[in-house]
């Protein structure tokens, strides 16, 4: 899976991982990427300390906060962060103040992280483990680049309240320039280590906000004469994803429509359990950048404690991670080489096909490739 250039090092190095384990599948899942991460650490002499966190609901159950401040700081001192899942039914009350998500979007914001990254590709061994005909998915190898830190996830005021004629209710979509451009550059920079075309997605025939985002990335552009940019409405783009996902290379979108088209992508795979992500801040002298790792999929606690959870999205978030936060190309590679080959022998959690891997065998099967590479 392609993923920005990194600082690549051969030597064994350390490093600090904070784990946001969270909700539902959330411990299952980040357990197996510690099984491999641990596997990766064996092979190469690598030392990772882990640091366990709690996030979300069960961060409310015991401490009445979806994220202490505390470990907020112990975030920032980490090399990088893994997240498993946040939220559940226990805790979708919508009068409650206090919701699992706020933690979520206060790790990414306190942690300056402004770009979601999300690759969508689909394994030649699950090109028919879709509803999509295998010829539409043929080829298909793209990247979600979504900004994270605008938008209307974050603009105030966002309230509700009671009317003469009844409840009312606001969320305010504000982005300023200089989000926009800073992640265009960072789609534009990525399209260059790809296929050099980036899709820009927008709701410019409606929204300022958009028309702002449309005229901020053409500019952009414009420092990049080697890419081929295109403009699309959304709309138009939940469709076409779906029609021919594999003309497609790099996307760029804000943050909701972002949240909404990669899971629309995640069918395109197989599974949304196949589906990693890393959200990054800004890049460091060291050529690193700060980040946080973790699949797109919810907590599903319904499965939670079955284990039927597929470990596979977390895992590729791990490798996510060796690349771009530790500079650790080499095994990066191997760990996503390990998932696709698990997946192409039929191993496989029963989202997929109907397969009788628990989350455990799974991350077992991954981990022994690794040591056995």
């Amino acid at each position: 899976m392609q993923s920005p250039p990194s600082l690549t090092s051969t030597e064994p190095s350390s490093a600090t991982i904070a784990i946001f384990a969270g909700d539902g599948v959330g411990s299952e899942v980040a357990a197996e990427a510690r099984k491999v991460l641990d596997a990766v650490a064996t092979r190469y002499g690598h030392a990772f300390l882990y640091q366990l966190l709690p996030i979300g609901g069960i961060a409310i159950d015991t401490h009445d906060t979806p994220l202490r401040d505390q470990d907020v700081e112990t975030a920032r001192a980490a090399d990088a962060c893994l997240l498993g899942a946040v939220g559940g039914p226990k805790w979708d009350n919508p009068a409650s103040s206090i919701r699992p998500e706020q933690g979520l979007l206060r790790i990414r914001k306190s942690l300056g992280l402004y770009a979601n990254l999300r690759p969508v590709r689909v394994l030649d061994s699950l090109v028919d483990a879709t509803p999509i005909k295998p010829e539409v998915l043929m080829g298909t190898d793209l990247l979600v680049v979504r900004e994270l830190t605008g938008g209307i996830y974050f603009g105030r005021p966002s309230r509700q309240w009671r009317e003469r004629r009844g409840r009312a209710a606001v969320d305010t979509l504000v982005y300023r320039e200089y989000e926009i451009e800073r992640i265009a550059r960072l789609a534009f920079d990525l399209a260059r280590t790809r296929k050099g075309t980036v899709t820009s997605v927008d709701k410019a025939n409606v929204l300022s906000s958009s028309r702002l985002w449309r005229s901020v990335v053409s500019d952009v552009g414009a420092d990049y004469p080697d890419i081929r940019l295109e403009h699309m409405l959304v709309d138009a783009m939940t469709m076409k994803l779906i029609q021919q996902p594999s003309a497609y290379d790099v996307i760029v979108t804000e943050n909701m429509f972002g949240d909404i088209l990669t899971d629309e992508a995640s069918v395109l795979g197989g599974s949304i359990g196949l589906l990693p992500s890393a959200s990054l801040g800004a890049l460091q002298a060291s050529g690193k950048r700060a980040g946080l790792y973790e699949p797109i999929h919810g907590s599903a606690p319904d499965i939670a404690g079955t284990g039927k959870a597929n470990p596979a999205g977390m895992i590729l978030s791990a490798a996510m991670m060796l690349r771009m936060s530790l500079g650790l190309d080499r095994e990066a590679t191997e760990v996503e080489q390990a998932v696709v080959d698990t997946i192409a022998l039929g191993i496989t959690t029963p989202d997929l096909r109907g397969g009788t891997a628990t989350t455990s065998s799974f991350g077992d099967e991954v981990a022994t490739r690794i040591s056995e590479t």
